[in-house]
């Protein structure tokens, strides 16, 4: 990035303001460290950009102006004393609504908990906050962080072009931080909605391995299939959150305990000798052809970069893809047991309809479901015993407009399409890094994921940073300015 130096004025240098919108967390960190920039100027800069243009994108649920401020201050007084608390110090970011906040609501994208203010705090909203980093506020979401957000809610509008998807669940975050609303956000993923909308919106997202990222305070979909995570601008701002926001937690007996590497440490260490299985049956048939062609590009870069690319069978996923709802359905109904059915009216359609079929399924379909998972990821875990990586699509087409999304409302077999390159590693709970791969003939981003073993996040973002050194897909920017 350009345009920073010791008399910069981003206040009255239109360009640079345009920039600073869009540096990146580690480009911030560094600009603090040498008292170029103060995380207040940057905070009222992103308070000033929201109050301007979130009215037309309603990526934030909530914004804490005033608390930020106090937060950014107390992040200049601290800097200035040469106390440092890690690479997120100073830096403003977003909170999907779902992560339970003291000081502010935490509705969910629900209306049934709309105004509640939990008693403590998320341990992943502590640990950020801890490590210095500035809540500009809660962001939008979908209702329960299902497919559809509720009727009474104004959803979160794409900034690459308003007509097309946003994906799911974590729309604020993506939406936020892609049209420059915040440096880096919290989002979830159940069935894809870390990589939805990171796909969607040309953003870097992170799906942790199950387990990695504590969940307690965490309003939840799905528990056996919720994961936690960052969606960025890029590989090294994903590494400089998780590596904040990763680690066992006494709250949550779920949260692994396995110690947390520095992700940001071996970044740059390139990924010559790394094996990068791809299945062409999987990625290429039934796969719209810019998909395929930005994919074997990526392929040939990852090759370039020193990678060795080896032809695998991914494991049947198909049977296993046709249950992710009906498992979802499950745990969503359980995890509504204290509001449905008896404050049934106040859902929105598509959430009721699916704890109504979770109320309805039977221990033998449950336990059909939980087989055939267990064989999935046997066998998955069998194939990373060969490969370090896989490479696949984050989605089998380009995103699609609004229009064509009401239109696959009506058919299963669309969204049970979708899901092919994302449910499959909720299932399993395997670890997955979203990265830009190009751009459609409609303009719109293209997306691909390396998929790795569990732990495995240091090797996703070692090998995200290597290919976003000899791509720009990251770097671009909505045409919002």
């Amino acid at each position: 990035m350009t345009g920073f130096g010791e008399e910069m004025n981003f206040k009255t240098n239109k360009a640079n303001a345009m920039d600073l919108h869009y540096a990146s967390i580690t480009e911030l960190g560094d600009l603090f460290r040498r008292k170029q920039l103060k995380p207040s100027e940057v905070t009222q800069a992103s308070l000033d950009r929201i109050a301007q243009l979130d009215k037309r994108f309603n990526a934030y649920a909530t914004v804490l102006a005033e608390r930020a401020m106090q937060q950014a201050k107390q992040c200049d007084d601290e800097l200035a004393k040469g106390i440092s608390r890690g690479p997120l110090h100073g830096v403003p970011i977003g909170l999907k609504d779902l992560c339970y906040t003291s000081f502010a609501p935490s509705a969910g994208g629900t209306t049934i908990h709309k105004g509640f203010v939990p008693a403590f705090n998320a341990t992943i909203v502590d640990r950020l906050e801890r490590g210095g980093a500035v809540t500009l506020g809660k962001l939008k979401m979908t209702e329960g962080a299902y497919t559809s957000h509720h009727p009474a809610d104004a959803a979160p509008l794409n900034p690459w072009n308003v007509d097309y998807w946003v994906g799911s669940s974590s729309t604020g975050s993506g939406v936020a931080t892609s049209a420059g609303l915040c440096y880096g956000a919290i989002g979830s993923d159940t069935g894809g909605s870390i990589r939805f909308p990171s796909a969607t919106c040309g953003l870097t997202g992170i799906k942790p391995t199950w387990g990695r990222v504590s969940r307690h305070g965490v309003f939840p979909l799905a528990d056996s299939l919720d994961h936690v995570g960052p969606m960025c601008r890029s590989a090294a701002d994903a590494a400089a959150m998780l590596g904040v926001i990763a680690g066992a937690d006494p709250n949550d007996p779920t949260a692994l305990r396995a110690p947390v590497p520095n992700y940001l440490a071996q970044i740059n260490d390139g990924i010559r000798g790394l094996r990068i299985g791809v299945d062409r049956s999987y990625t290429q048939q039934g796969i719209d052809p810019q998909v395929v062609a930005a994919l074997l590009d990526a392929e040939r870069l990852l090759a370039d970069l020193g990678a060795t690319i080896r032809e695998v069978q991914f494991p049947a996923y198909e049977k296993l893809v046709s249950q992710w709802i009906p498992m979802c359905s499950v745990e969503t109904a359980e995890a509504h047991l204290a509001t449905y059915p008896s404050r049934k009216a106040e859902y929105g359609p598509d959430l009721a309809q699916l704890i109504e079929q979770g109320h309805a399924m039977t221990g033998v379909e449950i336990a059909a479901i939980h087989h055939e998972r267990l064989k999935f990821s046997g066998a998955l875990a069998a194939l990373f015993e060969e490969i370090d990586l896989l490479l696949v699509p984050t989605m089998p087409v380009p995103i699609p407009t609004l229009t064509r999304m009401s239109e696959y409302g009506a058919d299963p077999t669309v969204l049970l399409n979708i899901l092919r390159f994302t449910a499959p590693f909720d299932f399993s709970g395997s670890p997955t890094i979203t990265l830009p791969m190009g751009m459609a003939s409609d303009a719109m981003p293209l997306s691909l994921q390396l998929v790795g073993p569990h732990l495995s996040e240091h090797v996703l973002v070692r090998a995200g940073q290597a290919y976003q050194s000899v791509t720009d897909w990251h770097t671009r920017t909505p045409p919002i300015d």
